[in-house]
């Protein structure tokens, strides 16, 4: 009897201690947060945007004949600087860090023009109005990702546009363009680029007949050195 007694006692204290210990304070923190790091950011989708920049050009050369002499007049027309501004639309495709994609897009154009007077007594005032036009490229990209979200790409295709240059050259002609670029995403759906290319629309050579004075005089206008585009971007990527 004595013995089961003690039993029981010894079983009640340690149920007690047990409880006593349950209540005392822990010096053990809370448990680590997992680290779950975020999704790696992918090119792959389609995306439209829109751009706006400067274009630069090579304005080309007269050569002038004056029957009257006869003799032929040369004259430079110096470099155009103007605005250009659009929208694109494209797709990407990547495989690892390397990103496939093509994209088009259609430009407006601004330029200015010319005056000047040609021959030894200025015996021909012609001016010349360059007042831009359209331009559209479809180009293939290749590029390579830093870090998932800073593309490096190059970029290459066809050109075509009709460039008002009066009294000339007001024809749509197709050329080629190469450049490249550098975008940045700062958001799953938004992305950042600047870009450059160079555009060749083969645009040759034109005649025209100016009459002044009576005279007929044959100018032919040459252009066939291309210019470039430096233009600023921003996309949503779908």
């Amino acid at each position: 009897m004595l013995r089961k007694s003690l039993l029981v006692f010894a079983s009640l204290l340690c149920s007690a201690g047990a409880g006593f210990a349950a209540d005392l304070p822990t010096t053990k923190g809370p448990p680590a947060p997992v680290y779950a790091p975020p999704p790696a950011f992918s090119w792959t989708g389609f995306y439209v945007g829109v751009n706006a920049g400067a274009a630069f050009s090579n304005g080309g050369s007269l050569n002038i004949f004056d029957p009257t002499i006869p003799a032929n007049y040369h004259v430079g027309l110096g470099s155009n600087v103007g605005f250009i501004g659009g929208g694109q639309a494209g797709f990407n495709y990547q495989v690892g860090a390397f990103v496939w994609g093509i994209e088009t897009d259609i430009q407006g154009v601004t330029n200015g023009g010319s005056s000047f007077n040609v021959g030894p007594y200025g015996f021909l005032n012609l001016r010349t109005n360059n007042d831009g036009g359209w331009l559209g490229t479809t180009r293939g990209r290749l590029g390579y990702a830093i870090m998932d979200r800073t593309l490096l790409y190059a970029t290459g295709g066809v050109a075509y546009g009709g460039i008002a240059n009066d009294p000339f050259n007001n024809e749509t002609n197709v050329g080629y363009t190469v450049g490249g670029g550098i975008e940045y995403a700062f958001d799953r759906h938004w992305t950042v680029k600047l870009e450059g290319l160079y555009v060749n629309l083969n645009a040759g050579s034109r005649t025209v007949n100016v009459v002044s004075g009576g005279v007929v005089y044959p100018v032919t206008f040459r252009n066939d050195e291309g210019g470039g585009i430096v233009r600023a971007g921003i996309n949503y990527l779908f």
